[in-house]
């Protein structure tokens, strides 16, 4: 597993999957299930796997957060970079600091986002206190406009608390974008990556210059989003789109019914692991929900199967 500084090469030499969390049916953590996905993922190029709202963290307690890093450290491959995340509120996230730094080899970690209760000037200084407390810069989520001013993440930048920015707010047109374009003004591009999987990754590195891209449907097709990656970084955009069209019937699904647990089910659809239940909160799809997402699991999955069958 990658220990070193958080450079911004290291947001760019990978899709950054954005994985779901398989577990038994007594909620306990499935070692075997969640290797295989890993694998799956690092079989298909993708050597970047950010633990965060698909895998539930929002929902994780104190043990379970241990019990999660110790995997991730063991599962990971030694040139792989396992990112979990904290928080998302202020209590969560100093309760989780002394945990984080007896697992020292994790050189960053990401900080979910809190819709309410917080203030951009509240969600900033517990950002702050908890990024010196930790003593290493941390990855910023932003996820609504309400969230964070530019002139707010700029602060935490200037003062060396952040390693990269996870940019995910929904636009009907993301190639206009005034939040992100205030936040560029204070962040390199470099060190921003767009988070909202393979429907806007197109217009944010195009238009923006991004460094990369999150994806959750990456954990079903990794040779894909890789492709699609690389498409970018070679700016040949047709062939981007043509890449991304293979991925817009599982999110038309993700977006019309939830991301996180269409995800959590295609995985396993798919036959690429067994996530099994969702820890509540959440709860798994129904049958009917589960019956729309198979066929567009299936067929990703077959389609990126068939790009490794064909190397």
């Amino acid at each position: 597993m990658k220990t070193t500084a958080v450079q911004p090469a290291d947001l760019a030499r990978s899709v950054l999957a954005v994985p779901p969390l398989a577990r038994r049916a007594d909620l306990t953590l499935d070692p075997e299930a969640n290797r295989a996905l890993i694998r799956h993922l690092e079989a298909g190029g993708v050597t970047t796997l950010l633990y965060g709202g698909n895998a539930n963290l929002y929902n994780l307690g104190l043990a379970g957060f241990a019990e999660l890093l110790d995997l991730l450290a063991e599962a990971a491959a030694p040139d792989s970079w396992a990112i979990p995340s904290v928080g998302p509120d202020y209590g969560r996230l100093m309760d989780q600091l002394p945990v984080l730094c007896e697992h020292e080899r994790f050189p960053t970690v990401m900080v979910l986002p809190l819709g309410f209760p917080a203030t951009p000037e509240g969600v900033a200084t517990g950002l702050r206190r908890f990024a010196e407390a930790y003593g290493r810069p941390v990855i910023l989520y932003v996820k609504n406009e309400a969230y964070l001013t530019a002139e707010l993440v700029g602060s935490l930048e200037a003062d060396g608390l952040l390693c990269a920015v996870k940019y995910a707010v929904v636009r009907d047109d993301p190639g206009e974008d005034r939040l992100l374009a205030g936040i560029l003004e204070r962040v390199d591009p470099a060190k921003v990556v767009s988070g909202i999987g393979e429907r806007p990754a197109i217009a944010h590195l195009r238009r923006f210059g991004l460094a990369g891209f999150t994806s959750g449907s990456v954990c079903l097709a990794p040779r894909s989003s890789t492709a699609l990656l690389h498409a970018l970084k070679k700016g040949d955009f047709a062939a981007a789109e043509e890449i991304r069209a293979r991925f817009l019937p599982l999110e038309d699904l993700r977006d019309a019914i939830s991301p996180l647990r269409v995800l959590h089910d295609a995985v396993t659809l798919s036959g690429v692991a067994d996530m099994g239940p969702i820890l509540p909160m959440l709860s798994n799809l129904s049958e009917a929900e589960r019956a729309r997402v198979a066929p567009a699991a299936r067929a990703l999955a077959a389609l990126d199967a068939g790009l490794a069958d064909a190397a």
